[in-house]
């Protein structure tokens, strides 16, 4: 018996990664392999990369030569890769010098419905697989599609908050494709004459477009289009797929764009703010995350130096279900191309795939075109009529749209634009209407203290408040979540259908934030509240509980904030110095004095703001008679 001597990590370093094999052991008595080092190239194609990093070892080589380290290599190679694909000189994603990329964007949308669109079973995302089934949604054989009209109403509003032209006689076409998630053979869609063209969407610098886009950029909407889904595929181990038929026949709208946009960046915020716009007129489901939504991108590039040369071939990345995927897909595709044209090679016209980390996109098939789908009208279903009084209608009851919405909580409420599009995304639009019960809970409180003649209480308390309660609503909400708030935290926040939090109540939120605007608590014991309130710890209101652990903000005097400010001056002459012999005033050196001044004071009873102005004057004093 023949005993295999144990391989050296450097052997099997060099193996590995050189697909080297040592001339020593079991392998060297053969003659017919040769007398030196035998060097096997490896049966799998290494990625490009490590092709152009790596180098096969030579026969000559020593055994013992010293190996660059795995770790160190990687990454040099990650560094070659970075700097081989840098194809702008100035390092900006969004733009290629020389080139011109080109997107359009088709976005699948679930309605939402209670009934599918051609039968009246349930639309069912979480129940028992194939429990909502009917004949039709199967296609067996004598079942007819039926139009289930309460399935237009959703796609109508998608279409008027979209400026489209709600068109009066739409039909319905077969687009056929063999696979197994469409039992007829075809889809039902609106492919020659849809029920909503020529449309159109402004996205604006505050919805996260490409500077280079400027302020605004405004991308045509060619057409919305009502169409079938189809069946849940779940793979199973050895190649085994289940099919859940709840899905199929699902109503959808496809929004298809023009080619207007140039840079990825603009077209993830494209489809982010149609993900909002959507949900904001009841029309889609979930967003994305969800798998309610879905994007298929084209991309095509072009040289920009010739304004008369056409768009080039388009290919479609399909089934892109988040917003950084569909900026980074545009970006791996559009270099893809790039480098294939300047290698001399032609684009092929083809479907291509993405996946979340990836690099690149891959190929999926060729692209299909109209011959390949053999669109043909829907012989059993009749046209869809829409009469001018339902969409008039639907017109003048249509939600508020997100732009006037942000204009409002920008321009009337003064918050910034990346809050108010935080406040207005997070939870499907249920954060945005608790930060509107909240400030109304505010409100209420703020109005009975006019009325009362109290002091500190600003006429326009509604916008100077709306900051601190937006901040709190957003940030501080959203800190109860995470490892601050200990073991019993959950892991989401649950809000209501009328926009109401399970776990932290609009109404103790509001009265929290009215003490503290108020300034008759402070903002630590205000976090602390929270955080009583999240975890259920209060058995009686905010108000019970500060009254009960004397937690009342009991501000110091003007004389001891006075005594306390010419007390913390003491010893700091060089600070006062530069404080007096400015040419931009040092606020870093006066936040400075106010902190050793809060230090010095009694705990939880000095206010920040009172503190600094007091500072600020007696600096002012100190500073005439010097």
């Amino acid at each position: 018996m023949m005993t295999l001597r144990r391989v050296p990590i450097s052997e099997l370093g060099r193996y590995l990664l050189h697909g080297s094999i040592s001339k020593r052991g079991c392998l060297a008595g053969r003659h017919d392999l040769g007398q030196n080092r035998v060097t096997l190239r490896a049966s799998i194609p290494l990625s490009a990369n490590v092709r152009a990093a790596s180098t096969i070892a030579s026969p000559a080589a020593s055994s013992t030569e010293s190996l660059v380290p795995l770790r160190k290599q990687l990454k040099e190679e990650a560094k070659l890769a970075k700097k081989q694909g840098k194809n702008n000189s100035k390092g900006n994603p969004q733009t290629v010098d020389g080139w011109e990329l080109t997107v359009g964007i088709e976005i699948h949308a679930q309605l939402n419905t209670a009934r599918k669109l051609f039968s009246p079973a349930t639309t069912s995302f979480n129940d028992e697989p194939n429990s909502h089934v009917a004949l039709f949604d199967v296609s067996m054989p004598g079942s007819q599609p039926r139009v289930q009209k309460e399935t237009l109403l959703p796609a109508l509003r998608a279409a008027l908050a979209l400026n489209c032209e709600v068109q009066s006689v739409s039909r319905f076409d077969r687009k056929h494709y063999f696979w197994w998630d469409q039992p007829a053979g075809y889809q039902i869609t609106q492919y020659y004459e849809p029920f909503a063209k020529n449309g159109h969407i402004t996205l604006h610098a505050r919805d996260g477009i490409a500077a280079e886009d400027g302020e605004s950029v405004t991308i045509g909407i060619k057409q919305v289009q009502l169409e079938q889904d189809t069946a849940k595929t779940l793979t199973q181990n050895g190649n085994v797929h289940w099919l859940d038929f709840n899905r199929v026949g699902v109503p959808l709208i496809e929004i298809i764009t023009e080619p207007d946009m140039h840079h990825p960046r603009t077209a993830a915020a494209l489809v982010r703010k149609m993900q909002l716009l959507l949900n904001t007129v009841d029309t889609c489901v979930s967003g994305m995350e969800a798998g309610g939504l879905r994007a298929d991108v084209n991309v095509s590039v072009r040289r920009s130096n010739d304004s008369s040369c056409k768009l080039g071939t388009r290919t479609e990345i399909k089934n892109l279900g988040t917003i950084k995927a569909v900026e980074d897909a545009i970006i791996a595709e559009r270099d893809r191309q790039i480098q294939e044209l300047e290698a001399g090679r032609s684009i092929a016209g083809e479907t291509r795939g993405w996946s979340l980390g990836s690099k690149e996109t891959r190929r999926l098939r060729g692209k299909e075109g109209e011959i390949d789908y053999r669109y043909m009208p829907d012989p059993d279903i009749a046209p869809l009529v829409i009469g001018t009084d339902l969409v008039e209608h639907l017109r003048t009851s249509l939600a508020v749209l997100p732009d006037a919405e942000l204009d409002t909580l920008i321009h009337d409420f003064g918050l910034t634009a990346k809050d108010a599009l935080s406040l207005m995304t997070l939870d499907n639009g249920a954060r945005i209407q608790y930060f509107y019960k909240v400030l109304d809970g505010i409100g209420g409180k703020m109005q009975v203290d006019l009325a009362e003649g109290a002091d500190k209480v600003k006429p326009n308390w509604r916008r100077s408040h709306a900051t601190l309660a937006a901040n709190w609503v957003t940030h501080e909400l959203g800190r109860l979540t995470t490892y601050k708030a200990g073991p019993l935290a959950s892991a989401e926040l649950l809000f209501t259908a009328d926009g109401d939090c399970a776990q932290v109540p609009a109404a103790d939120l509001s009265q929290l934030l009215y003490h503290l605007c108020r300034n008759q608590i402070t903002g630590k014991v205000a976090k602390e509240l929270l955080l009583s309130i999240y975890l259920e710890e209060l058995e009686e209101g905010v108000e019970q509980a500060i009254e009960a652990n004397n937690l009342w903000f009991r501000e110091i005097s003007e004389n001891e904030y006075r005594q306390l400010a010419k007390e913390a001056l003491e010893g700091e002459d060089k600070v006062l110095q530069e404080l007096v012999n400015y040419t931009k005033f040092p606020q870093g050196k006066l936040m400075y004095l106010v902190g050793k001044m809060m230090k010095m004071g009694p705990t939880e009873r000095i206010n920040p703001a009172t503190a600094e102005a007091v500072m600020r004057a007696q600096v002012a004093g100190r500073s005439r008679a010097m």
